[in-house]
């Protein structure tokens, strides 16, 4: 029943999205702001839970490997700690610092050679998010230690 890779990651994102729902359902409430701060949050759970779904069902090619290449489960344990060490400094750091670390290092660890497209995008990404979500959709993002 549960033969394959696409089935069995199915099955672990949509657990992993309905807890994440749970806890995106348990973030407080704040009035006055015109998009609650579990908005995003609750519409990611649900894309991550649809996905799932789709993968779960998804039929595997014929001459697809149901093994990863030697190698690539380090790779995977290398981005897991990077995004572990996102949601560390997330808060003390502040988002855009944390996010423009996060997106140049991960990027260049993946193999991205060119550091001035790098630099350009994992700075011009955080900041065009924290705008559009401080001035636009009236959501506090964490500032850190930029004065912003």
């Amino acid at each position: 029943m549960i033969n394959t890779m696409n089935k069995k990651m199915g099955i672990i994102l949509a657990v992993i999205s309905v807890i994440y729902l749970y806890f995106s359902f348990t973030l407080p409430e704040y009035p006055y702001v015109p998009v609650d701060s579990d908005a995003v949050p609750i519409v990611l759970g649900f894309i991550l839970l649809f996905l799932s779904v789709l993968l779960f069902f998804s039929k595997p090619q014929e001459d697809e490997e149901e093994k990863l290449p030697k190698g690539e489960g380090k790779v995977i344990l290398a981005v897991l700690g990077f995004v572990l060490m996102f949601i560390l400094l997330l808060e003390p750091l502040g988002f855009v610092l944390t996010t423009f670390l996060f997106i140049s290092i991960n990027s260049r660890f993946l193999g991205y050679k060119k550091w001035v497209s790098n630099i350009i995008v994992s700075l011009a990404l955080p900041l065009s998010i924290y705008f559009l979500f401080v001035s636009f959709l009236k959501i506090q993002l964490p500032s850190g230690i930029l004065p912003f």
